[in-house]
């Protein structure tokens, strides 16, 4: 998206030479041109105006004096010092520079009809009249000679695999009809053909081609040769194909001429002589020839030299025709004709040759009939509006004919040669200007070739002239809107009288909107070594087409190659081609200027603070104005990529640059685009760029795709337009231009708007608090309200983190507050400021961002969380903004892991909350459920105890331990004692029956038998004895069961239902295991008296104490009443009696003696209680 901007023109008219000139050549040494005319050679020196030397022809017979001859080529030899002539007679002459001696080294009978040397200026190709090629040495000897037109295809000619006939073959889309067309009958060359032989070199001298006169058919023909004069290949017949003819320097292609029934094309052939691709010349059937075509030496640009074939009026008879020259481009696969010179009419302006510099590829050199010589220096540049505002659209502008392709990027980005819409010249057009006040940086004004400059106002929509056309987008079926500027005024450039502007296409250059009314341009000064700056007023007089004067002309001596200006302070800076930078000042018509006590401008040297003069290096192709530390100076970028900042090189690879606002973007040959704040970058800091590495964190530096060049920067925005080598367009958003962004977004409290641009280039959201931590706590309110997005406050909070942004990611802050929380607090504090605000705005609305608020903290608080959720449950909210508690719950699981939440749930102690948690979680019930039952089992304390426990909370476990332990120990202890005291009543009851069953047993029976006393000394064991050959038999199948079966018939067997068998043995048994219980509990209750009285728990603990101790004496006393010392004896005796038989006595005697239960003499014996352990505490 770039168009040639002109550097500097030289314009030559006040010198003669030898005749009439015909050709010309350019000494590449010395700066000068040598020129070729009937009667001699004239070398010029156009700096200077001066003719160096001319050597006449005719004194040595080699051209005739009636001025008929011709010479067909010339060329500068810089190794021999010398220039080569080919007269059409058919003499070579060689002319010594030096020594002014002039030889022929060769001569042709026949006459020659061209010339052309190699690019390396090692061989000689000579055309002669017999339609023959001789090729020379340098040294002038000849190599060979072969006839131009060969029967023959060339060395490349193309293999046949046998396919058939074309009748016969596949004619894709032409269909059956193209087997059948005959093929169309070749036409001769067009009458104003010259009928010479072109000759066109490629590069690297290895090949060359020859476009000659077929004898047979009078059409031209291209053949393509090698540098041993070796046919390669032959073109295949083209209709209509014109003389002129170029190979691009860098590639295969051959630029020709190539003239239709309906359009007038530039064709492109291959080394093979097969087309490949062409464009149309803009012109109607049978309007203009061409006379040659030349690529430039870096194959960017084709110059197209034309030639009307009639008058513009063709009423007028002996008119002679309007010349052109035509620049044109390619990218994206669009040519572009960006310059159009027009030479009018005059015979003094007649283009006799045109020449591309072989060291300056954008220097182009044109000598005209009437000894006018003229040079043309381009570069490539970007035409961009300037503005610095949100209304600036960032239009850029790229010329194509007589049409300008407009985008403005802000809205829209179309990829060339797209464009938003494009406006239509009469003309073609040379140059556009955006207007440089702020307020109207969108409007366009155009010059055409015309000397005419046509204003376009930016519209509001509604225009519908003529002028403007939508292009790819804004269409009616656009969702994009696109304002098209509306024509103002066309205002014709009037010069000073006498001055024929048609002979100096492009007096004016550079031209500059300063004002609304007002231009600023250069021209050439009264001598070629003087340049001139004035002002291009517009005439407010109403006329369909009003004039532009040029006013206050001030001259400078040297050659103005670039002006720059700034729209802020309205300084306006001039680059000389030595580097020297000078000042425009205004005079009086710009009040903020320093008066230079004069009412006319003036221009003096640049000077900075500490009064040096101000001169680049070298030469500078671009230019710009910008502040730095408070001065302004001048920036500037040559054409070997050296970054200037006044007289400091600041980069040496740099391709493109521009300032916009407070920032200075460029991109360099190690793909990456930095953008430095010129108000917070020193000029200390600018100048160790080239030696510093960038900072990993480095905001300035961004990389980006090979070749990449800056298009433009949309103000007040994030947006970095670049372009690709191949053409395409991207879109990047700098760090440091959104980083700037959003400064100035939260500096202004537009907290949606810094938002949105953070979620959007992904920039960390902590910045939002960071950059100034005590204004954003103070203006929640405003950001909750902006914000209004519940999914954008809890991606806020959930990227909220302790880590100061500015500091780490986002260091370049200078004015960035620094009162910032505590490390450690940074996030409970935002977190409890926001969910204050959103409670006190609308609690239901943003409830799961109070939510976040809870889960975010440090110590999260999930537990209130939980609350939160079950109280939505119990009670649903009537607010229809609300969430209901499923949706909640769904979203703190998102936030939290579902373990983790179950295990708060857990927590909590509200079995209700902790079913709704993994109701919603991937846990099995059979996992969860027999945990939940067996803690709703369990008292209140000890329940929270294991709960906490298993949680791992020590701290709360063991409160809940010192509340649940006193109080379970003194029931349990109540328990047992209560226990202790009936069984020990029920155990007398049942001795008492026992004793009166086996008194009344003795008196009926054996009242006075040998075993009375036995049996009345131990009527329990009796008992047991009986009951145990009742079991015998079913002990003996037990033993072969399970342990379970077994020690279930052992429940069975003693059992303390009141009225069994053996109810005074279970008694016996449950009394021990009480004992044993109680005896057991010291240590523990020791245990516990301690942590009771470490937390202070001093009553409880004394209570437990004495209730412990209570319950041991009641104990300690009771074991001589039931265990009596008789019941030890009678222990030991066997079982035998009346009673017994052979098979209880046999089984009692295989009882084992360590059974699962206590054996039976172990339950006869009294317990001892452990009086060893001192576990009561003194202090109680």
């Amino acid at each position: 998206m770039r168009n040639l901007k002109l550097l500097h023109s030289l314009h030559c008219s006040g010198w003669q030479g030898l005749g009439k000139p015909q050709c010309l050549t350019v000494r590449t040494e010395t700066g000068t041109v040598l020129v070729g005319s009937d009667l001699g050679i004239t070398e010029l020196d156009p700096h200077t105006e001066q003719v160096l030397r001319k050597v006449s022809l005719v004194e040595e017979a080699f051209l005739p004096e009636d001025g008929t001859g011709c010479i067909v080529g010339i060329e500068d030899l810089p190794d021999q010092e010398s220039v080569c002539v080919a007269i059409a007679a058919g003499d070579v002459l060689l002319y010594n520079l030096n020594s002014n001696q002039l030889e022929c080294v060769g001569s042709v009978d026949s006459g020659l009809t061209g010339m052309s040397w190699s690019p390396d200026q090692e061989l000689l190709v000579l055309t002669t009249g017999q339609e023959t090629i001789i090729m020379m040495t340098k040294d002038f000897d000849p190599v060979t000679e072969v006839g131009i037109h060969q029967d023959d295809f060339g060395e490349g000619k193309f293999i046949t695999v046998g396919w058939g006939k074309k009748e016969t073959q596949f004619h894709g889309t032409e269909g059956k009809e193209a087997a059948r067309r005959k093929p169309a009958e070749i036409q001769p060359a067009f009458p104003w053909d010259d009928r010479r032989s072109r000759v066109t070199w490629r590069e690297d001298g290895q090949l060359f081609a020859i476009s000659a006169i077929c004898p047979v058919t009078g059409s031209r023909k291209l053949r393509i040769w090698n540098k041993e004069c070796v046919l390669q290949s032959t073109s295949e017949s083209v209709n209509g194909l014109e003389q002129a003819l170029c190979w691009k320097p860098s590639g295969n292609l051959i630029a020709s001429i190539q003239r239709k029934l309906n359009k007038h094309n530039v064709v492109f052939f291959e080394r093979n002589g097969l087309l490949h691709g062409e464009f149309s010349l803009p012109f109607d059937k049978d309007q203009v020839k061409v006379n040659e075509i030349l690529w430039n030496s870096d194959s960017t640009v084709l110059a197209v030299w034309l030639k009307d074939l009639r008058s513009a009026d063709e009423r007028i008879k002996d008119v002679q025709q309007s010349t052109y020259v035509q620049l044109w481009t390619v990218e994206n696969y669009h040519w572009y004709l960006k310059q159009t010179l027009h030479f009018g009419c005059d015979q003094t302006g007649q283009i006799v040759s045109l020449k591309w510099d072989p060291e300056s590829p954008f220097r182009l050199h044109v000598l005209c009939s009437g000894w006018l010589y003229l040079s043309f220096n381009w570069h490539w540049t970007t035409d961009r509006s300037t503005g610095e505002d949100s209304s600036d659209l960032a239009n850029v502008a790229v010329i194509d004919g007589d049409k300008v392709l407009v985008t403005p990027f802000r809205q829209t980005v179309v990829p060339p040669p797209m464009c938003a819409y494009q406006l239509q010249l009469p003309c073609a057009v040379n140059q556009v200007i955006f207007s440089s006040d702020p307020q109207r940086s969108n409007d366009i004004a155009v010059l055409t070739a015309d000397s005419q400059i046509s204003v376009y106002q930016a519209g509001d929509g509604g225009n519908q002239e003529s002028a403007a056309k939508i292009g790819a987008i804004g269409g009616s079926g656009s969702k994009i809107r696109i304002t098209t500027p509306k024509l103002v005024k066309t205002y014709r450039i009037k010069f000073e009288e006498g001055v024929t502007e048609s002979l100096n296409p492009l007096k004016l250059r550079m031209i500059t909107w300063v004002k609304e009314n007002t231009f600023l341009a250069l021209c050439q000064g009264p001598r070629t070594s003087q340049s001139v700056v004035c002002q291009l007023v517009t005439s407010s007089e109403e006329f369909q087409e009003e004039e532009i004067r040029i006013r206050s002309p001030v001259t400078v001596d040297g050659h103005v190659i670039n002006l720059c200006h700034s729209q802020k302070t309205h300084t306006v800076a001039l680059e000389l081609s030595s580097g020297q930078i000078l000042r425009y000042h205004w005079g009086l018509c710009i009040s903020n200027q320093t008066p230079t006590g004069s009412s006319e401008p003036c221009v003096k040297q640049w000077k900075s603070t500490t009064g040096c003069l101000i001169q680049f290096p070298q030469p500078c192709i671009e230019t710009a104005l910008c502040t730095v530390d408070g001065e302004e100076m001048v920036l500037g970028l040559t054409e070997r990529s050296r970054f200037f900042i006044n007289d400091l090189e600041i980069a040496s690879n740099t391709t493109s640059f521009v300032v916009c606002d407070e920032f200075l973007l460029f991109t360099t040959h190690s793909h990456i685009c930095r953008c430095l704040n010129l108000r917070t970058t020193s000029l200390k800091a600018l100048s160790h760029l080239t030696s510093s590495d960038y900072q990993p964190n480095d905001e300035t530096v961004r990389r980006v795709e090979r070749g990449s060049r800056i298009v433009t920067v949309v103000p007040q925005d994030t947006k970095l337009l670049l372009q690709m080598p191949r053409g395409n367009l991207e879109v990047v958003h700098h760090r440091a231009l959104v980083l700037a962004q959003v400064r100035k977004y939260l500096d202004r409290l537009k907290y949606k708007e810094a938002f949105e641009c953070m979620r959007k280039l992904r920039i960390n959201l902590n910045l939002i608090h960071d950059h100034n931590p005590k204004v954003f706590l103070e203006n929640l309110e405003n950001f909750v309200k902006q914000v209004d997005s519940i999914n954008y406050i809890n991606l806020f909070l959930t990227e909220l983190k302790e880590e100061d942004v500015t500091k780490t990611m986002y260091p370049h802050l200078p004015s960035s507050s620094t009162s910032a929380p505590e490390i450690g607090t940074k996030v409970n504090t935002v977190c409890d400021a926001l969910r204050t605000t959103m409670e006190r705005i609308n609690p239901h609305k943003y409830s799961l961002s109070i939510l976040t608020c809870h889960v975010r903290k440090r110590n999260p608080e999930l537990e209130t969380a939980l609350q939160k959720v079950h109280e939505l449950r119990a009670d649903p909210p009537s607010d229809p903004e609300a969430v209901g508690a499923e949706e909640a719950l769904k979203y703190l699981l998102f936030l939290v892991d579902v373990n983790e939440l179950y295990d708060y749930a857990v927590g909590t102690y509200d079995f209700d909350l902790v079913m709704m948690v993994a109701e919603k979680s991937q846990k099995d019930p059979k996992e969860y459920l027999p945990f939940l039952n067996s803690l709703k089992k369990m008292e209140t304390n000890y329940q929270r105890y294991s709960i906490d426990k298993y949680l791992k909370r020590y701290k709360k476990a063991l409160s809940h331990l010192s509340k649940c332990a006193h109080s379970n120990h003194m029931s349990f202890l109540d328990t047992q004692k209560t226990l202790f005291i009936r069984h020990k009543s029920r155990l007398a009851v049942v001795r008492e029956i026992k004793e009166k069953e086996l008194e009344g047993f003795l008196d009926e029976e054996v009242a006075d038998g040998p075993d009375s006393d036995l049996y009345s000394e131990a009527s329990s064991l009796r008992s047991a004895s009986g009951m145990g050959s009742k079991y015998s038999h079913s002990n003996s199948r037990i033993s072969a069961r399970s342990s379970k079966n077994r020690r279930k018939a052992e429940r069975k067997r003693h059992s303390l239902k009141e009225g069994s068998l053996l109810e005074d043995v279970a008694l016996l048994e449950a009394l021990r295991e009480i004992i044993w219980t109680v005896d057991k509990l010291t240590d523990e209750v020791h245990r516990l008296l301690k942590v009771l009285v470490l937390f202070g728990y001093d009553i409880l603990a004394s209570e437990l104490q004495h209730s412990l101790e209570d319950a041991l004496r009641v104990v300690e006393k009771s074991i001589p009443d039931i265990w009596q010392t008789d019941l030890k004896k009678a222990a030991a005796c066997p079982v035998l009696g009346p009673d017994s038989t052979a098979n209880s006595i046999t089984a009692s005697f295989q009882q084992p003696k360590n059974g699962g239960i206590p054996q039976q003499d172990e339950i006869f014996v009294p317990p001892k209680l452990n009086k060893n352990v001192q576990w009561k505490l003194n202090i109680l």
